[in-house]
């Protein structure tokens, strides 16, 4: 299914209304005007993009490769923030800690592919995808794909329900292949330092109406969600100095980190390879860390309000549609990866990609 049902149109408006009070409101001339010149001093302070995220595909965890032992193939998928942009080394880029970390939890070598693309959007998830199933054998996908995207559907004022259809298709698409899916929902754009009030607030609303509607629209299709809200929690506000790089917009080699320790948990969980601390079974839930089975509207309105909350669909006979299950994932220190051969150690030169920053976001509203 592709389409908007009327069910999935419901649950976007009911989370919507219950983040945003009820909408985002009018805009007066005078306060349109205040948007504009907002947005081109935010767009100042951050400056353009320039260059490549260093590549770190290759194969993680080698020494684990045992007769027997099935190498996990992984892909990440989406845009800056799934790429790394702004780091220099390929064992900082999200996709290297994810893999380093999945292959520590699973004992067992971890093929990465990243085609995150700086400045993606949602539409872009097609063409990423192809060349994720052209890579796998047989056509096939992979076992795992991260996505982390929205930022820019944002910043560039993708009506929500185009941007999660092109999200909601990529996941069905991948889940179909037998790949387990998790996406890093819209980051809280209200935190960038550089933007200011009022458009700083309505950043915010904006990116988790979108995060509450891609939860709806992944959990749906079969797929798992990590809130990246308020850039993954109480470390980004309370060091943002330390977590977000030069330009205070991308993260920092330390924010990224901050980030792939967030989505861990739920990456291995998704392959069976996350056990609970406490009783050793890969979905207990723990009712005293606020994990609990919802309607999955309100699940993705409290995830998007809480950096780090995972939620997931309900599985079995006693499955109940419309429904979800919010969890709170204990996190784990990711060891230091060690690069495959052949990935870049720096960043790679040249070129100008665009990724428009939080800027964009006010300027187009003018629009």
């Amino acid at each position: 299914m592709t389409g908007l049902t009327r069910l999935g149109i419901a649950k976007r408006v009911a989370a919507a209304a219950a983040l945003s009070g009820g909408g985002i409101g009018v805009l007066t001339g005078g306060a349109i005007g205040l948007i504009v010149a907002e947005a081109k001093l935010a767009r100042r302070a951050i400056g353009p993009t320039k260059g490549d995220p260093p590549r770190a595909d290759g194969v993680y965890g080698a020494w684990y490769a045992a007769p027997g032992v099935d190498v996990i193939r992984i892909a990440i998928l989406g845009d800056s923030s799934a790429a790394g942009y702004g780091v220099t080394e390929s064992a900082r880029t999200p996709g290297a800690l994810l893999a380093s970390g999945l292959a520590e939890a699973a004992n067992a070598p971890v093929r990465l592919q990243n085609v995150a693309k700086v400045g993606g959007q949602s539409s872009d998830l097609g063409w990423q995808l192809e060349r994720v199933i052209a890579a796998g054998p047989d056509g096939g996908g992979p076992d795992l794909a991260v996505i982390m995207i929205g930022a820019n559907d944002v910043t560039h004022r993708v009506k929500v329900a185009e941007s999660v259809r092109f999200l909601g298709d990529a996941v069905r698409r991948l889940r179909a292949a037998g790949t387990e899916v998790v996406v890093g929902t819209c980051p809280d754009l209200g935190s960038i330092r550089p933007v200011a009030q009022p458009l700083r607030r309505l950043a915010r609303r904006w990116s988790r109406q979108l995060a509450a509607a891609q939860t709806v629209e992944v959990v749906s299709a079969g797929g798992r969600t990590v809130s990246l809200g308020s850039l993954l929690g109480p470390e980004f506000a309370a060091r943002p100095e330390d977590m977000f790089g030069p330009d205070r917009f991308h993260p920092s080699a330390e924010g990224y980190a901050a980030a792939s320790m967030a989505l861990l948990p739920s990456i291995a969980a998704a392959l069976g390879r996350w056990p609970d601390a406490e009783t050793g079974e890969p979905d207990t839930l723990e009712p005293a860390r606020g994990e609990a089975r919802m309607p999955l509207a309100r699940a993705a309105v409290l995830a998007a309000k809480h950096g780090g909350t995972e939620v997931g669909r309900e599985v079995g006979s006693a499955a109940r549609a419309g429904w979800g299950i919010l969890r709170h994932r204990r996190r784990r220190q990711i060891a230091e990866p060690v690069v495959p051969p052949g990935a870049d150690a720096t960043a790679a030169a040249g070129g100008e990609p665009t990724d428009s920053g939080a800027g964009a976001a006010a300027e187009s509203a003018s629009a």
